[in-house]
């Protein structure tokens, strides 16, 4: 039996006492002389009205995940040489984390390197080439304006200067080509050595999971750990449809854990999500806290105290005050004088608690929280538990 059955249990066995109290005096009353017929008191129990801070918390639950996260893939494949890092150790951007076997890659660049250095031979060749033909040209030209050369002669050393000129054009091109293989070949090599190269300002991050082992042969792309921002952490939790329209960006959130009972962690809202769960009718709710000693990990269950609204001054009686009466909600007032109670609608604000906010009646005083449904407007009372001083709001 709960807290409420035995109160109300309490109220019952009260208002017996008393009725057969009453009735006793009103016949002995009835034996004598004549008199008024005395109103039965109602006994209830009682709160009082306060006027204070009042701020409305939604505790949602959900689960922690990296702020940022970086899958390290190589830009070759081949057979992992070395890992140079392992699960849970620190990654610096840029670090070398892992190193693939780069015995063809090298090769790839010797090739390429005694490929550009012919090309460049030829190339020195053709220009040596076009030296002379430009040479014989300039004479012969100078001879036919003597008129000892034939105007068929300088038109075959012309055509012979054109043709080395082009000669010369596409041996140029070729080491062109052959230095764009070479930085190729370069580069290629260079994605041997794999880097943990991510973006954003963050500059270490933590080895989450490893994928693969030493002499694993991998292809291009193929993930060999991810690395996981932790500092700051977030928090991923799913609000109903209610409180959707109380949320904002920025909003303050509070953080528990099992996995550290008694502490909590403070966060903010960063992201809410535009569109509902269709299967929960849920919406997605991030939320970012500090995390500078990485106690917070990925996957852990929270739970998050969200302060969807606060009032500096508000108006509030125990929820258990509240009551319905022909589709109208309202409390009973209890009079000043103490002994009788009044029916007052009102509307309901935000809660904290057992306390509501009531709006549209002004209030004070005390209002019945247990024994309202033996009370009519303007009904008489017995008050058999006073209202208990409130802690400072």
């Amino acid at each position: 039996m709960n807290a409420i059955q035995l109160r109300r249990r309490r109220i019952l066995a009260s208002a017996s006492v008393l009725g057969l109290l009453l009735g006793s005096c009103t016949e002995r009353g009835a034996s004598g002389a004549a008199g008024p017929q005395q109103e039965r008191a109602v006994p209830v129990e009682v709160g009082a009205v306060e006027r204070g801070p009042l701020t409305d918390r939604r505790t949602v639950s959900g689960s922690l995940e990296a702020s940022a996260e970086f899958v390290v893939a190589p830009k070759v494949g081949g057979r992992i040489l070395a890992l140079e890092v392992d699960l849970a150790d620190p990654v610096e951007r840029g670090q070398v984390v892992a190193r693939l076997d780069d015995d063809e890659f090298v090769q790839a660049v010797q090739q390429a390197e005694a490929d550009l250095a012919a090309a460049r031979a030829v190339e020195a060749e053709a220009r040596s080439a076009q030296t002379i033909a430009e040479r014989a040209l300039a004479r012969l030209r100078s001879l036919r304006e003597d008129g000892v050369a034939s105007e068929s002669q300088l038109d075959t050393v012309v055509s012979e200067e054109a043709a080395s000129r082009s000669r010369l054009e596409v041996t140029r091109a070729n080491v062109t080509r052959a230095e764009s293989a070479l930085e190729t070949a370069r580069i290629r090599l260079a994605y041997t050595a794999v880097t943990a190269d991510w973006n954003g300002d963050d500059q270490f991050r933590v080895v989450a999971e490893r994928s693969v082992d030493e002499g694993s042969n991998v292809g291009p792309n193929a993930a060999l750990m991810t690395v996981v921002r932790l500092d700051p952490i977030e928090a991923v939790v799913y609000v109903a449809e209610r409180d959707y329209r109380l949320l904002s960006v920025d909003q303050r959130a509070v953080l528990s854990t099992d996995a550290y009972p008694g502490r909590s962690f403070e966060g903010r809202v960063v992201r809410i999500a535009p569109v509902f769960r269709s299967a929960t009718r849920q919406a997605r709710v991030e939320i970012e806290l500090p995390n500078p000693d990485s106690a917070l990990k990925p996957g852990m269950f929270v739970r998050a105290t969200l302060e969807l609204s606060h009032v500096d001054e508000a108006l509030s009686v125990p929820a258990d005050a509240v009551t319905e009466r022909e589709g109208k909600t309202g409390v009973l007032l209890v009079d000043a004088d103490g002994a009788h109670v009044h029916w007052r609608p009102v509307e309901l604000g935000i809660r904290e608690g057992d306390r509501v906010e009531v709006l549209g009646a002004d209030l004070s005083g005390a209002v019945v929280t247990l024994g309202q449904e033996l009370c009519d407007d303007g009904a008489r009372v017995v008050v058999i538990e006073s209202p208990e001083p409130t802690a400072a709001r």
